[in-house]
């Protein structure tokens, strides 16, 4: 079975116009996603099956509230945004009404023991972006149980905050890095290309678009692309995230550097840039970034 991070398989959405729909969907034990409409004040969640209001309770929400090490504003954060549940059984209220009670944890816990225990460093899988802070991004890698990519994980290219480089919500594939019990902690600058694969997009006499990402007293830092950045001269009527064109003015590959001349600098905030993968397959043992004959070494082994 494939586990997806939630809210990235529109199949998993199901309606229910009958009760012999529920009860054939709690015999086949899927999984299935819906989007959770309330949260009341037990912290109980409702679900929209179509013809049925399902419910997912407190104890159920997510795996760590029955063990405590999860808070309860894990639950009321799923209000308007789709999570993943079995359909456990039906429950009659005192008005007749048939609820489906629903349990977001029995899918963790499975997704847990089938999936990501199982992940080996090097594993390159899908992922959603959940939250970015400064120190990290908090990344979806299965049915919402979350890991944490490090900001200095994210490209070769220097960034101050995760926002730079991701969105909320974007899918993203990524490599795990290390496994420490049953903390996982992935990377994604593996999978963005080599100083070789990037620079060959690039030559000397060439004016490009960049990034300033870095201002110090001997010169301006610019990205080019996530996984390649260069040097410019001085400037001091530049800033950090700033949109600029830069002439290419060599490159070296033995010294692994770009020398750069801004050429010319926008007020507006550039777009995000978008990624392009290098790695296609599900696993890498190694990765060399450094060109054979650069005498500074950039290297992860897995």
């Amino acid at each position: 079975m494939t586990y997806y991070p939630e809210g990235t398989n529109s199949s998993l959405v199901k309606k229910f116009n009958s009760v012999s729909e529920l009860k054939e969907a709690i015999k086949s034990r899927e999984i299935i996603e819906g989007r959770v409409t309330v949260c009341d004040s037990q912290h109980n969640l409702y679900v929209n099956l179509g013809g049925f209001r399902g419910m997912i309770p407190r104890l159920e929400g997510a795996v760590g509230i029955l063990e405590g090490t999860v808070r309860d504003i894990a639950l009321i954060s799923k209000v308007n945004r789709t999570v993943c549940f079995r359909i456990m059984g039906l429950h009659k209220d005192e008005s007749g009404e048939i609820i489906p009670v629903l349990s977001r944890r029995n899918v963790q816990l499975e997704c847990k023991s089938e999936f990501i225990d199982k992940l080996k460093t090097g594993d390159i899988i899908d992922a959603k972006v959940t939250r970015l802070e400064d120190f990290g991004a908090f990344i979806d890698i299965g049915c919402g149980l979350n890991s944490l990519i490090p900001v200095d994980m994210l490209s070769v290219s220097r960034i101050s905050h995760t926002s730079e480089r991701l969105k909320t919500n974007q899918l993203i594939k990524t490599v795990l890095k290390s496994r420490e019990d049953s903390k996982l902690t992935f990377s994604l600058k593996e999978l963005l290309g080599t100083w070789e694969e990037n620079v060959s997009a690039f030559c000397a006499g060439e004016t490009v678009s960049g990034i300033v990402r870095s201002i110090e007293t001997y010169g301006v830092f610019v990205e080019l692309a996530p996984n390649l950045a260069g040097l410019a001269d001085p400037r001091s009527d530049v800033f950090e995230g700033q949109s600029v064109s830069v002439f290419i003015k060599s490159v070296s590959d033995e010294k692994m550097k770009i020398k750069l001349a801004i050429a010319e600098t926008f007020p507006e905030a550039p777009p995000l840039t978008e990624l392009k993968y290098y790695v296609f397959d599900n696993h890498i043992d190694e990765w060399l970034y450094s060109p054979k004959n650069s005498s500074k070494i950039i290297y992860t082994k897995f």
